[in-house]
C-alpha cells in the first residue's frame, strides 16, 4: 500500500481505490464539468474538511475560469456515525447570488449534511447549484441527493484517504482504503464484541 504506517494499514479491510484510479477518474470528472460550466465561470464550493484534496486535485485539472470557496459543516464529530444534527462550523466568504454553484464533496453517505447545505445554499439564490462527489454510498442514503459529477459508487464501508478520515486521521493517503470495524468501533467498552 505505501505511505500509511504499518501500524496504519493494519486498520485497512483492503483498499478500494487506488491512487491511479483516483486520478484518472478525476481528470475525467474534470473533462465533463468543463464542457458543462466552460462558459459559465463557475464557483467551487469545497466542504470541509474530506474535499480538500479532491478539490485541489479537480481545479488543477479544470482548464476553464473558476472561482472557489469554502464551507464547514459537521453531523460526525468524532464518531463513525452521523449524529443526524448538522453543525455550520465555517460559512462562505462571498455571496453566490446570480452564481453557476458547483458543491465538491469528498463522500455523499446519507446526505443528511450535505442536504442541510444544499438547502441553504439555494436559499441565497444561485443561478445554478450543482454537485460534483468522488464517492457515493447509496446504500446509506437517508435524503434525497442528485449527484451532477460521480467519481465512484462505493459499497458501505468506513472508507478514509484521499482527504476522507476516521478522527482526523488517514486523510494524507493517496489512495481510499476501507476500515476494519475494530479500528473504529469505540474503545474500552466491554460489550464491545
Amino acid at each position: 500500500m505505501g505511505i500509511g504506517t504499518a501500524a496504519q494499514e493494519e486498520d485497512f479491510a483492503s483498499v478500494l481505490l487506488t491512487e491511479a484510479e483516483i486520478a484518472e477518474r478525476v481528470e475525467a470528472l474534470a473533462r465533463e464539468i468543463a464542457a458543462q460550466y466552460g462558459d459559465k465561470h463557475p464557483l467551487l464550493i469545497g466542504v470541509l474538511k474530506g474535499s480538500i484534496v479532491f478539490l485541489a486535485d479537480l481545479m488543477r485539472k479544470l482548464n476553464i475560469p473558476l472561482e472557489i470557496d469554502l464551507i464547514c459543516a459537521s453531523s460526525y464529530g468524532c464518531s463513525a456515525e452521523t449524529s443526524g444534527t448538522v453543525t455550520l462550523l465555517k460559512d462562505l466568504s462571498q455571496d453566490i447570488r446570480g452564481r453557476h454553484v458547483l458543491v465538491v464533496e469528498d463522500i455523499v453517505d446519507t446526505g443528511v449534511t450535505l442536504r442541510c447545505l444544499l438547502d441553504l445554499l439555494q436559499e441565497r439564490s444561485p443561478a445554478s447549484l450543482g454537485i460534483v462527489a468522488l464517492l457515493s454510498k447509496p446504500d446509506r442514503r437517508r435524503a434525497h441527493i442528485d449527484i451532477d459529477f460521480l467519481g465512484f459508487e462505493i459499497p458501505d464501508e468506513f472508507v478514509v484517504g484521499y482527504g476522507l478520515d476516521f478522527a482526523e486521521k488517514y486523510r494524507h493517503l493517496p489512495y481510499v482504503a476501507a476500515l476494519k470495524p475494530e479500528a473504529y468501533a469505540p474503545s474500552g467498552d466491554d460489550n464491545t464484541p
